[in-house]
């Protein structure tokens, strides 16, 4: 049974009705040669206590050195912002980087698609990275902080050099609110990652450090040129997509993709064919619910990680100065409704359920229907035109997956077959 309900489960959350995205709210291209000041903040130093949470060895800083414009980058489409590390003694490091955020001035919530096209082009080695990512920009009423991972983390775009063929979209919170106060145990995570040969998730989907630097010909490599990388940030959930290809959601309840357990869960899922990552839950005390709430960009290279995280320790082949270009950054305004309505009423039909000799699916226009056996097997796919009547005559005894597609909108349905 409880492999049926993972199959089940894992179906399910494998549909997802797309919303239209609207008009552009905001926009920086870095087409002027500077940084605009009213959007953005020069971050500099290295962190609270000397610590970017993830063993860093840079400091950054606001030098031309780290933070740059240039134009004429081979697939830009016009200038592009430039954040540089490099291997030099400043100050009190031996590596220096540039970091950017919007806090205070520009931030978004659900409701919204934020995407960056960026080009890690000198991001080949162990111990160099680059992430846009975003953090809150709002703290709960009658405090003056929120603490982290309670205020919840989005990384767009995690992409190291000792992973070149693919990118780590993820989401960081809290178990508990902990009275606003930091522990060590106190983190959840949920990440998959994003193969740039297969446009999906990567089979195992946890790639592992290796096969760096790539070849600066190796189209497969993320560092070989620019990609949109991007989120559409719904009221339920959040889809992480590179180049419009969706390969990770994450729901923001308990039972937004799973069944209501109180535990944290994920998995892969075929979606029209291709890997996507499943997971759930960040919603997991009533003080905070970190991903309902405004957040702001952020722009950073950093280099060194440690405890595997961002990318491992530096590697000594590591080549510096190590380059990154932003082309543009992008805020569309987005349905934040849209996939609610899947999970609360269905627009089609299937009677009887359970069925015996044969079911009816009802459906406006035409239609594809699959039916998937508890196996994860499809048994019947085929095209029908505002109702099918499917025959069970073939089909063993048991309980299957309808699904729906019109090309528009997927649906689906578990039904009995007696």
């Amino acid at each position: 049974m409880k492999l049926l309900l993972s199959i089940l489960c894992t179906l399910l959350s494998a549909l997802n009705i797309f919303g239209q995205v609207g008009d552009l709210l905001w926009e920086d291209n870095f087409n002027t040669g500077q940084l605009n000041l009213e959007n953005w903040n020069i971050e500099t130093g290295t962190g609270v206590n000397g610590d970017f949470g993830t063993g860093q060895l840079d400091r950054a800083t606001d030098r031309e050195e780290n933070i740059s414009f240039s134009n004429n980058v081979p697939g830009a489409e016009n200038g592009c912002l430039v954040i540089t590390t490099r291997k030099e003694f400043y100050i009190d490091r031996n590596y220096t980087s540039g970091r950017l955020n919007t806090a205070g001035k520009k931030s978004w919530g659900p409701g919204h698609r934020i995407v960056a096209r960026i080009f890690p082009r000198d991001v080949k080695q162990m111990g160099q990275g680059f992430a846009f990512w975003m953090m809150p920009d709002e703290i709960p009423e009658g405090w003056n902080s929120l603490m982290w991972p309670q205020g919840g983390e989005i990384d767009i775009m995690e992409y190291v050099g000792s992973i070149p063929f693919h990118n780590l979209g993820s989401v960081h919170y809290a178990w508990f609110w902990q009275n606003n106060e930091w522990a060590d145990w106190n983190h959840g995570h949920q990440g998959f990652y994003y193969s740039y040969k297969t446009q999906q998730v990567p089979n195992p989907a946890e790639p592992g450090y290796g096969n760096y630097p790539p070849d600066e010909n190796d189209s497969n490599a993320g560092s070989f040129g620019f990609h949109e990388y991007g989120i559409d940030w719904y009221s339920d959930r959040i889809e992480f997509f590179i180049d419009n290809n969706v390969y990770h959601i994450h729901y923001l309840n308990d039972g937004g993709a799973f069944s209501v357990d109180g535990e944290d869960q994920s998995l892969v899922s075929l979606r029209d064919g291709k890997r996507v990552g499943i997971s759930e839950y960040s919603n997991h005390f009533n003080e905070w619910h970190p991903f309902e709430h405004k957040m702001y960009p952020i722009l950073s290279a950093g280099v060194n990680g440690r405890d595997y995280s961002y990318g491992g320790p530096v590697n000594n082949d590591a080549e510096f100065p190590c380059s990154v270009f932003i082309d543009w950054l992008r805020v569309y305004k987005l349905d934040i409704n849209v996939g609610i309505e899947q999970n609360t009423a269905r627009k089609f039909k299937i009677y009887p359920n359970p069925a015996k000799e044969n079911f009816t699916v009802k459906n406006p226009g035409t239609f594809e229907v699959k039916l998937i056996d508890i196996a994860g097997n499809t048994v019947l796919q085929k095209t029908f035109s505002n109702t099918a009547e499917i025959n069970t005559g073939g089909f063993r005894k048991g309980l299957y997956m309808v699904m729906i597609d019109n090309g528009n909108r997927s649906a689906s349905e578990k039904i009995v077959i007696q």
